[in-house]
């Protein structure tokens, strides 16, 4: 679902942000910084665009329909007022 290097990308430049003073963990941090982060964005509810686009076209397909049907149902609900009276 996530962009594998983009999560490299960013534990790589956590990594480098560490201090000069730590750079052996480096390596385990860099690790530890991924893992953190696919944790943390695999809990996120989160769809690909992909499906987000299939789901957009749904939704407009939908709302047309509506829409038609809700002219129908006015459309209808005149016939009978206009009988009524």
């Amino acid at each position: 679902m996530f962009d594998p290097k983009a999560l490299d990308d960013i534990a790589s430049r956590l990594a480098n942000a560490v201090p000069p003073g730590l750079n052996n963990l480096k390596d385990d941090m860099e690790k530890n910084f991924r893992a953190i982060l696919q944790s943390a964005l695999g809990k996120l509810d989160l769809v690909t665009r992909e499906e987000f686009e299939v789901q957009k076209g749904v939704l407009a397909k939908t709302r047309t329909k509506l829409e038609a049907l809700e002219s129908q149902v006015a459309e209808i609900e005149k016939r009978l007022g206009d009988k009524a009276e």
